[in-house]
């Protein structure tokens, strides 16, 4: 039951390296911090080691990969071991933000192609923060992200890190990020200032309700600050290879 949204896309930055880690201004640096500091205290660990915390938007385009990359950072200067898992398996965009080599990835553990240590990048960016990216483009990602070995792969990286963020596809694009919902302890959602629509936010909020989703919070991007643009998030041309999927979905709707 996926929305079609017809968004222009934004101007895109010529040069996204400026917008991550220590490389982002020191407010966009102080914005990241807090909301850190705001996830510790939203979230508490139940059975697991580690939060499992899924960072999700309406539509693309927001900035949502750029949010969970500059989290993951900043949860890993303060002393904290962080995982970022990309669980966009259609339209994977973290490994080029991050200058990664191309390796194996999600998608291919899922599938018992690979090891868990031959896709793991360590120590991204800065001490603590590891990265696994998408991996090769499967046919059938929700398929993958709602099975039993996704779920046991969650749990086992949750006994090795205090944090496990998951980067999510937008909720009005496809179900995957809904699929994936009962493996976190809560959701973040990333609204773009003069981007977002209220009818895109609404059948968000509506479709995490349908499945029982905790959304803990929302990230306001590109928002104005001290008479300013105070653009921390990046907001890249970003064309996902969600149309087939969308229309599959209306088909069995």
């Amino acid at each position: 039951m996926a929305k079609n949204s017809k968004k222009v896309q934004p101007k895109s930055y010529e040069n996204n390296k400026q917008f991550i880690g220590s490389k982002l201004n020191f407010e966009g640096r102080e914005a990241y911090n807090l909301l850190r500091t705001n996830l510790m205290f939203a979230t508490k660990r139940n059975d697991r080691n580690a939060r499992v915390i899924g960072i999700t938007s309406s539509i693309h385009g927001e900035g949502k990969s750029l949010t969970i990359i500059n989290l993951a950072y900043s949860i890993a200067e303060s002393g904290r071991k962080v995982i970022l898992v990309e669980c966009d398996l259609r339209l994977p965009t973290i490994r080029k933000k991050l200058g990664l080599a191309k390796t194996t990835g999600l998608s291919n553990l899922l599938a018992g192609i690979n090891s868990e240590k031959a896709t793991l990048h360590k120590d991204v960016l800065i001490k603590g923060f590891d990265v696994v990216q998408a991996g090769d483009i499967p046919p059938n990602p929700s398929e993958l992200l709602g099975s039993k070995a996704f779920t046991n792969l969650i749990d086992n990286l949750a006994e090795s890190y205090d944090v496990v963020l998951l980067d999510l596809p937008p909720i009005c694009e496809v179900s995957d990020s809904l699929v994936v919902s009962k493996c976190t302890d809560g959701l973040i959602i990333v609204v773009r200032n003069d981007y977002t629509n209220a009818s895109d936010l609404e059948y968000t909020l509506r479709q995490c309700d349908l499945v029982d989703a905790k959304v803990i919070g929302f990230v306001y991007n590109s928002a104005a600050a001290k008479s300013k643009k105070y653009k921390y998030g990046y907001v890249k041309k970003y064309k996902y290879g969600y149309a087939a999927a969308s229309k599959k979905a209306k088909s069995q709707s």
